[in-house]
């Protein structure tokens, strides 16, 4: 999860206006709105907002843009709308706002959920500002503090674990910090120091000389590890691939790039294999290539959770008897959407890769690209996938266009199943939508038929009300004949 502070703006309030667009749109949605007057709630239109966060700003002349715009966003759908709101709500009062006036408001129009959260600088009560200063590290240890208390997610205790990992140098420490999400840095004040931050927050100061540095020899564990990496390179791909980050890169107008931060922006390649996908959330053992620049890797690492040991990858198995290394590349930003499919089966990869290849003919995807993964959607996502899958099925038996959302595609052994991009899911279709639907998506004509067997029927009823007899016209003909025999 990221907090981003958007830049102070005018006392006109844009970033109510952007909301209002947004939520016009279909593409955001107003969850709260605290600490305003009850004449201004929810029903209230964006210009009453603004005047009123306009009225308290005016006060403070000396402040020229008196709004506080902040983001907060997690990956993919991590955290629901909801909790998202629950999050900004407790992180305006860890940022000193919990008494002022805000709006918070959710938008879906990219693949991570997060809100938009607006308010005044300028206190309701004193007129004084709100004091800004190193406001983005600020955030950031309100951020914190938010998830510690609502989700008992404290980095301290986790870094204290980390630094019990047994590594050989101090590259496999900075390494292993890195990929929890801390950094290591040189300590300005002493040479021997290291500073350890997270979201550029110092958690901790370090001296290299209390690091006990030890090796692997004689190590049982470390046979164990090489005799699961033979095992699973049978059953999982090997094909090595580069996984390609150039957001920064394109955020930054080139013209204004001095020769520094374009250092800063180089598109930063990895190199990624369902292999290593495997050993990370089957085994906690992860595998960490080191290259330059875009070449090939020249060796790898590999960080065992379990024991809590770093290794070289020599010393278990050589990289070449273990890796395939390709050509083959892939955006990150894509990749990282196709490692939260729901995908449970080889048979459900070879599906999504027909689909992605007919739907994005210009991406050069290959199927080792596509890693199997049987996480299951959370209970509300997988009843919103089976309510769309539903409605997208009743749809197309009826003829409609209406927007789709989901599509439906037919595997090489008959079988039909639904993909729905918005939520990363693919699935059998017969398990979403029911066995009676499921026939009815099969035989269309019989739906049809039916339809109008019903209609007919409804007909025939509406003519006997009207006649004034709730009968069947054909039991008043058959006691007509029975009298005429009498």
């Amino acid at each position: 999860m990221i907090v981003k502070m958007m830049p102070a703006a005018g006392a006109s309030f844009p970033g109510v206006n952007y909301h209002d667009k947004k939520i016009n749109s279909g593409k955001g949605e107003l969850m709260l709105m605290k600490n305003f007057p009850s004449f201004i709630n929810e029903s209230s239109d964006k210009q009453q907002v603004r005047d009123y966060l306009r009225a308290i700003s005016i006060v403070n002349k000396k402040i020229i843009k008196p709004q506080f715009h902040a983001m907060i966003s997690t990956k993919f759908q991590e955290h629901s709308k909801e909790e998202l709101t629950e999050i900004a709500e407790n992180f305006m009062r860890e940022m000193g706002y919990g008494d002022q006036p805000f709006t918070v408001v959710f938008h879906n129009d990219t693949d991570n959920n997060h809100v938009h959260i607006v308010s005044t600088r300028v206190d309701k009560t004193t007129a004084k500002k709100i004091n800004d200063s190193f406001e983005k590290l600020k955030s950031q240890e309100a951020l914190i503090k938010t998830l510690e208390k609502l989700y008992n997610i404290k980095p301290d205790e986790e870094l204290e674990n980390l630094l019990k990992y047994k590594v050989s140098t101090i590259n496999q420490l900075k390494l292993l910090l890195e990929r929890n999400g801390f950094v290591m840095i040189k300590n300005k004040l002493d040479e021997k120091a290291f500073d350890i931050l997270k979201n550029g927050v110092k958690q901790r100061t370090i001296n290299s000389e209390q690091i006990d540095f030890e090796t692997n020899k004689n190590d049982s564990r470390k046979n164990q590890i090489k005799a699961i990496l033979i095992k699973y390179k049978a059953i999982h791909s090997n094909k090595v691939f580069k996984v390609e980050d150039s957001r920064k890169q394109k955020s930054v107008i080139p013209e204004n790039q001095d020769k520094s931060e374009q250092d800063k922006t180089k598109v930063k390649v990895e190199f990624e294999s369902e292999l290593q996908e495997k050993m990370r959330t089957l085994f906690g053992i992860d595998i960490v290539f080191h290259q330059k620049d875009n070449f090939q890797p020249f060796g790898y690492t590999l960080i065992d959770h379990k024991s809590g040991r770093i290794y070289k990858g020599s010393e278990v198995l050589k990289m070449n008897e273990l890796f395939e290394f390709t050509n083959e590349k892939i955006d990150k930003q894509l990749f990282e959407i196709l490692k939260d499919y729901h995908i449970p089966d080889e048979e459900s990869k070879s599906v999504l890769l027909k689909f992605l290849r007919k739907t994005k003919p210009e991406i050069k995807l290959q199927k080792f690209m596509l890693f199997e993964n049987k996480k299951n959607k959370d209970l509300e996502t997988y009843r919103k996938i089976q309510k769309e899958v539903k409605h997208h099925v009743r749809n197309s038996l009826s003829n409609r266009n209406d927007k789709q959302t989901v599509s439906i595609v037919k595997s090489e052994n008959g079988k039909f199943y639904a993909i729905s991009q918005e939520h990363h899911f693919i699935g059998k279709l017969q398990n979403l939508i029911g066995e009676k639907e499921y026939q009815n998506f099969l035989n269309p004509q019989k739906e049809v038929a039916g339809k109008v067997m019903k209609a007919v029927d409804e007909m025939f009823f509406e003519l006997m009300k009207i006649s004034g007899t709730a009968k069947d016209p054909g039991e008043n003909e058959l006691k007509k004949r029975r009298k005429k025999r009498k």
